[in-house]
């Protein structure tokens, strides 16, 4: 069965994250489904990558260097977008930093930094983007994780990032609903050819038995990420908002979910 073809011609979409992994494949679905392109990241150099790759027919990307943790950089980068494109018709929110620490030897500057980026981030890009937005009609996605629900050892700075990324989300859809603006988080289990499962499969073995772990057998893609993007941001989906959706091959879907 093929995938089905998304059609978001004339609208702009603003992908924060967007120039590597998971966000830079959602902006390279947007853009081939005909959407105008901003992407924001810390490396000037991968925004200048992702900038000349994301140009289309629509028109050239638009690219922002730039911390989300800075809350004014945030805004001036929104601002600039929405001076060049109109408004934002999709906004997405999937800047991250993690790394494995015993909480016992955790620093609390080191809890904090994966809060900020994570946490404090998405709540930048969201107050930021929110003037800009198509009301009604826009959509806004955060980019989440299964630690928003599993509770992983080593992981106790995300797991607290990514569960209140899910609860901004559904405060946003109650707040932002009446104005026709729908927000949701996607949370991805295992995807090959990212960052995360690079250090957490190294190895062939590894990574077999972490393909083994999943129901179906396989680690997602990339490109089902940004299909997923690209539904919620569609007709189709005009229903949905203050969702929380795994796109993980029911790897999450026996963990914990009982004894949150």
């Amino acid at each position: 069965m093929g995938r089905i073809t998304f059609d978001h011609t004339g609208k702009n979409v603003m992908v924060f994250g967007g120039t590597s992994g998971i966000n830079l494949g959602i902006a390279r679905g947007f853009a081939a489904a005909g959407a105008r392109l901003g992407v924001a990241s810390r490396s000037q150099d991968k925004v200048d990558a992702a900038v000349k790759e994301l140009g289309n027919d629509a028109g050239p990307a638009l690219g922002f260097s730039l911390d989300v943790r800075d809350a004014e950089a945030v805004k001036t980068a929104v601002d600039q977008f929405v001076a060049e494109r109109g408004t934002i018709d999709v906004l997405v929110s999937g800047a991250a930093g993690n790394f494995l620490a015993p909480a016992a030897g955790l620093s609390p500057n080191g809890f904090k930094t994966v809060i900020d980026i994570d946490l404090l981030g998405t709540f930048n890009v969201m107050r930021a983007g929110y003037d800009g937005m198509t009301k009604p009609g826009a959509v806004a996605i955060n980019i989440s994780a299964p630690q928003s629900w599993i509770a992983m050892p080593f992981q106790i700075h995300a797991c607290a990032a990514k569960a209140g990324i899910d609860q901004v989300t559904r405060t946003l859809a109650l707040e932002w609903g009446p104005e026709g603006i729908r927000v949701n988080s996607i949370s991805p289990g295992p995807i090959a050819g990212t960052e995360g499962m690079e250090r957490l499969a190294p190895n062939a073995e590894a990574a077999e038995a972490s393909k083994k772990a999943v129901p179906l057998g396989r680690w997602g893609e990339i490109e089902e990420i940004a299909d997923m993007a690209m539904f919620l941001a569609s007709g189709s989906a005009q229903y949905v908002t203050g969702a929380v959706i795994p796109v993980d091959g029911a790897s999450g879907a026996g963990r914990s979910l009982g004894n949150r």
